[in-house]
């Protein structure tokens, strides 16, 4: 049986989604449920690596049993979900075939940035968005933000010690839009390098900051110098939205 998980979880308290030897992370929670839940064996594959303090809303996973289950799919978030902390949820189930590939098949993700943009942090927001006290001027981060759609090579905003076969990728929207004392950072892509969204979001306040100016964004992809980018902002800012297929 063949079933593709949508999972929410707050990222605060674990290591990030992929499994490891000396930390906690979504994947091993995950997989303790099924274990409770069935007496077979399976495999469950994420489609996105989250990194440790990242949130999701729309998380993939493909879970593939040995054997048959006489629980019907759409059951499966109910029973899982007695069996997971609060702060971990399977919002949705769907029937897949064993054939399906959570990250080959994904045609695009979405990622949202917040930033907490006050003189003081907000205590309720501090685990979901990053803290910038000085102003941001919005109208120029959503006019520089045009500047990265289409296909680029985004190697300037790749964190180092990333190994890919490619830097190329393809940025179909991004949106900078405030709501109160939020800033978000919004953008739709068919992948992501390592870090990548956030060293947007970081890019994109310098430019609200008034450090770099909008059309000097064209100018540092074709660097491909990772120094001429922004700072890596802080991973609770961060939330993956929804993947696509």
């Amino acid at each position: 049986m063949g079933a593709l998980l949508t999972v929410a979880y707050d990222g605060t308290a674990y290591c990030g989604w992929q499994m490891q030897e000396n930390a906690i992370s979504i994947q091993e929670v995950l997989t303790n449920a099924i274990n409770k839940t069935f007496s077979c064996d399976f495999s469950l594959l994420g489609a996105s690596r989250t990194d440790a303090g990242v949130h999701a809303l729309g998380q993939r996973a493909h879970l593939i049993l040995s054997e048959p289950s006489k629980i019907l799919i759409p059951k499966l978030p109910l029973v899982l979900n007695g069996h997971l902390p609060p702060d971990i949820r399977v919002m949705a189930a769907f029937d897949v075939p064993n054939s399906f590939h959570p990250i080959n098949d994904a045609k695009s993700k979405t990622y949202r940035y917040t930033i907490n943009n006050n003189r003081y942090r907000n205590p309720l927001l501090r685990d979901f968005s990053a803290f910038m006290p000085m102003p941001l001027d919005v109208a120029k981060m959503a006019t520089a933000a045009k500047l990265f759609l289409g296909e680029h090579d985004f190697a300037a905003f790749c964190a180092k010690g990333s190994i890919v076969k490619s830097t190329v990728r393809t940025v179909y929207a991004l949106e900078v839009a405030k709501q109160g004392d939020c800033v978000d950072i919004t953008i739709n892509g068919n992948g992501f390098l390592y870090n990548m969204v956030r060293i947007i979001a970081g890019t994109l306040v310098n430019v609200g900051l008034g450090r770099i100016a909008p059309e000097d964004i064209h100018d540092i992809i074709l660097s491909r110098d990772r120094i001429r980018a922004g700072k890596t902002m802080p991973p609770q800012g961060l939330t993956l939205m929804e993947i696509f297929y």
